[in-house]
C-alpha cells in the first residue's frame, strides 16, 4: 500500500504511474484524495446463471427455469457483480444452462450488456451416474446440470467440444456425493483425469476441479489441474502436495457458511456446526501449509454483487487483510493467466481500478463502500465522495 498516487489513464489502459504528469484541457481530472485505489476485483468461483437457494432450490432452478429466463437473470447478475467492484470474474459451470454463460460474456465484450470480464467453463464434466438432479425413477429422463463422459475417446471428444464452444477452462467434478449413504467419493480414475488436462492444456487452457474428498484431490493434483475448488476434507499431506505442485486453493467459505444458514443454522447465536468448524481448521491449516489462496466464494448459491461475503470469511477464518486483497488481485490475475491484463497497478495493464472509503487494511468490509468502479477505462460507477 502506497501514499499520494497519481495514475493517467489514457484509452483503456494505465498509461502512467506517478512521475510528471501531463495533462490537456481535455483530461478528466478525479481527486480522491483520502480514498483507497485498488485494481478492480477479481471473483474466482461464481456461478452467474445460478441464484440463491433460499430463493429456489438448485434442482428447481436447472429443471424448472427456462434458459432464457436464466440468462437473463444472468445478465442482472454481472451488472450487480461489477458495480460491487469485480471486475473480472471466473464463471465455473451454467449448471445446465448448456452454453449461456458464454453467451454471457459475448455480450459483455460486445457491449450489449454491463458485467465484468468473464472467463467461462460452459457445462461442467461429469462421470455417468454421478451428477443431479438426481432422485427420478430410471424410466424417467432429466437434464443435468453438467455434461457426461466416460473413458478416453469420450473424455476426449467432450473436452475438445467445450474448448471448440468457447470455454475458457475446463471444469470436472472430481467427486461427487455419489458413495453409499450419499457419501462424496471420487469419481474419475487418475488416468482419466490426467487425459482431461492434456488435452486442455495442449490447448492453452487449465483445468479446475470440484473435490472434496482427500483422494479426489490426491488425483487432480498430480493431473495437473490449476485449482482444487472448496477442498473440504483436505490433510497436511494434501497441501504439502498442492505446495510441491503449485496447485491453487479455492476454498468457497461463503457457499459454506450460506447453505448451513438455510439449512436453518442460526449463525448470531447458535454455536458453529460441524461443517463450519472443519471448514476453519482446513482453512487454517492451508495458510499454515504455505498453499497459494485464490479468492471465489462460489457465488450464486447467495447473491451476487454480496461477493465481499467471501474476503470477509477469509480474514474472519485467519487470513490477513493484506493477503486476502492479494488473493482477490494479483494472485487470481497470475493464477487465472491473466496478469498480462489486469490484477495490478501497473503502466501498460488495462485500467480496471477501484475507490473505495476506508482502509481494508483495518476493515476489510470497507470494500463495501464502494466510490468509483473503473473497468477498461470507462466509468462505471461514480459515486459522490463524503
Amino acid at each position: 500500500m502506497y501514499s499520494n498516487w497519481d495514475i493517467l489513464i489514457e484509452g483503456d489502459s494505465i498509461k502512467q504511474i506517478n512521475g510528471n504528469i501531463e495533462t490537456t484541457p481535455d483530461t478528466r481530472i478525479l481527486d480522491f484524495s483520502n480514498y483507497t485505489l485498488l485494481p478492480g476485483l477479481i471473483e474466482g468461483h461464481s456461478h452467474l446463471l445460478l441464484h440463491p437457494y433460499n430463493e429456489v432450490s438448485w434442482n428447481d432452478q436447472v429443471l424448472k427455469e427456462s434458459e432464457a429466463e436464466r440468462a437473463i437473470r444472468g445478465a442482472v447478475h454481472a451488472r450487480k457483480t461489477l458495480e460491487a467492484g469485480f471486475t473480472t470474474l471466473r464463471d465455473l459451470g451454467s449448471e445446465g444452462a448448456g452454453y449461456a454463460d458464454v453467451g454471457l460474456k459475448e455480450s459483455i465484450e460486445k457491449g450489449v450488456i454491463l458485467g465484468p470480464r468473464l472467463l467461462v467453463a460452459g457445462k461442467a464434466i461429469v462421470a455417468t451416474g454421478s451428477y443431479g438432479p438426481k432422485g427420478f425413477a430410471d424410466h424417467v429422463s432429466v437434464p443435468l446440470g453438467a455434461e457426461i463422459a466416460d473413458g478416453q475417446d469420450n473424455l476426449t471428444k467432450v473436452v475438445r467440444d467445450q474448448i471448440g464452444k468457447g470455454a475458457d477452462v475446463i471444469k470436472v467434478y472430481g467427486d461427487y456425493r455419489w458413495g453409499p449413504y450419499g457419501k462424496a467419493m471420487p469419481t474419475f480414475t487418475l488416468a482419466e483425469m490426467k487425459l482431461i488436462v492434456e488435452i486442455a492444456n495442449s490447448s492453452g487452457r487449465e483445468v479446475v476441479a470440484h473435490a472434496v474428498t482427500e483422494e479426489a484431490m490426491r488425483r487432480a493434483i498430480l493431473a495437473g489441474v490449476s485449482t482444487i475448488e472448496h477442498g473440504d476434507a483436505a490433510t497436511d499431506e494434501i497441501y504439502i502436495l498442492m505446495v510441491e505442485h503449485d496447485v491453487c486453493l479455492c476454498p468457497t467459505l461463503a457457499a459454506g457458511d450460506a447453505i448451513m444458514q438455510y439449512r436453518g443454522w442460526q449463525k448470531s447465536t447458535e454455536e458453529d456446526p460441524p461443517r463450519i468448524k472443519a471448514k476453519k481448521k482446513s482453512f487454517k491449516a492451508a495458510l499454515t501449509a504455505g498453499v497459494k489462496i485464490c479468492a471465489g466464494g462460489d457465488v450464486g448459491v447467495y447473491a451476487h454483487g454480496d461477493n465481499v461475503r467471501e474476503q470477509e470469511m477469509m480474514t474472519t477464518y485467519g487470513m490477513s487483510h493484506l493477503d486476502v486483497l492479494r488473493s482477490s488481485t494479483s494472485i487470481n490475475a497470475d493464477v487465472f493467466g491473466i496478469s498480462h491484463l489486469v490484477g495490478r497497478i501497473k503502466s501498460g495493464l488495462l485500467a480496471d481500478l477501484i475507490v473505495i472509503n476506508g482502509d481494508p487494511r483495518e476493515n476489510i468490509s470497507n470494500l463495501r463502500n464502494i466510490k468509483l468502479v473503473m473497468k477498461e477505462g470507462e466509468i462505471i460507477v461514480l459515486k459522490d465522495k463524503e
